[in-house]
């Protein structure tokens, strides 16, 4: 039985794995072709600080691959860790004792049933939530609770479930506001619209436009974010993540409602923007053929615990995985076999 379910997983994420990889391909020839950008590291990490490897990071050994991308050394760089997090809300445990690291560059994928506490760990990365027990450290830092108001500073972005656009600004606007926690200037400068501020407005606007080209959303940059087509708005909220020059970009579900083509396109440019501006990428997404095509690791949670942690090959045919998602109570496949319980 296990065996057979396996095989099923496997057809799901090679039909997907086709599709995305054809998107992604795609994605980076526009990238490549593109004129008026650096064909070079040295260029985008000019424009793109987060491209540079962090001053000093907690380094660890670790097993599995090194994420597509990276190399060795800096696949085995961990970015952003929680330990021992517990989690709950009155008598539910959202969270119990979860322990997991994120390592520099790498897509890694959490993944599991409704209510098994995905978006509890972004909340708490993001400062949302305080745990109950345990921390989370970022950049050698070890925090009870992440300080939400410097969470840009940390080198984080978040985009959310649900749109958290202004649907009345245009397109260009909207991902400019993504870049508000960099400016300097005194409120007076700004109303003034001379000197520094006039410079971080400029600043602002050119970083924007490059992340909306990197988008190809150019021809969209002076419509309302609002009148858009739904997969292309949560293209935006990316472009808005990303123009904020992330070290950690968390992903929660973007590519929920959308139609395949779709899913296969924003796959795309989740993985070109880490191949080009280095940025580590943590997503939660239920689409597990996407999912096993996109991640260097998958997590897997299941009534708040981490049931499994690997390569997506590794977690596919895991039983612990197959038990949770189908009900499947792999300890009985004995039984099966022999015809009884059938």
């Amino acid at each position: 039985m296990t065996e057979v379910l396996t095989r099923v997983l496997e057809g799901v994420t090679n039909g997907a794995a086709r599709e995305g990889a054809a998107a992604a391909e795609s994605v980076q020839k526009v990238v490549r072709a593109r004129p008026g950008l650096a064909p070079d590291a040295d260029a985008d990490a000019q424009l793109h600080p987060a491209a540079k490897p962090p001053a000093a990071v907690e380094v660890v050994a670790g097993d599995g691959p090194a994420g597509q991308g990276v190399g060795n050394e800096a696949a085995q760089a961990i970015v952003l860790e929680l330990a021992g997090v517990s989690l709950s809300f009155g008598g539910v445990a959202a969270l119990s004792e979860v322990d997991l690291s994120v390592r520099r560059g790498e897509i890694l994928a959490i993944i599991g049933p409704n209510g098994a506490g995905k978006s509890s760990i972004l909340n708490i990365v993001s400062g949302v939530y305080r745990a109950d027990r345990g921390h989370v450290r970022l950049k050698g830092q070890r925090y009870a609770q992440v300080p939400t108001q410097a969470l840009a500073d940390l080198g984080i972005a978040r985009t959310f479930q649900n749109l958290a656009l202004f649907p009345g600004l245009s397109v260009l606007d909207n991902v400019v506001a993504g870049r508000a926690h960099r400016a300097r200037s005194s409120f007076v400068e700004q109303i003034a619209g001379f000197g520094r501020a006039r410079r971080e407005r400029l600043d602002a606007r050119a970083r924007a436009i490059d992340v909306i080209d990197f988008l190809q959303l150019s021809a969209l940059a002076e419509r309302p974010a609002g009148t858009l087509p739904y997969g292309l708005q949560k293209r935006v909220e990316l472009a808005r993540a990303l123009v904020a020059e992330p070290e950690i970009l968390l992903l929660d579900e973007p590519m929920a409602g959308m139609t395949a083509s779709e899913k296969a396109e924003m796959a795309g440019f989740v993985t070109a923007a880490r191949d080009r501006f280095g940025t580590t990428v943590v997503l939660i997404e239920h689409d597990i053929g996407v999912v096993m095509s996109l991640s260097d690791r998958v997590a897997v949670l299941d009534h708040g615990r981490n049931i499994a942690l690997g390569t997506p090959a590794e977690v596919q045919r895991d039983p612990r995985v197959i038990d949770a998602y189908l009900g499947v109570a792999v300890e009985d496949d004995e039984d099966v076999a022999r015809g009884e319980g059938l």
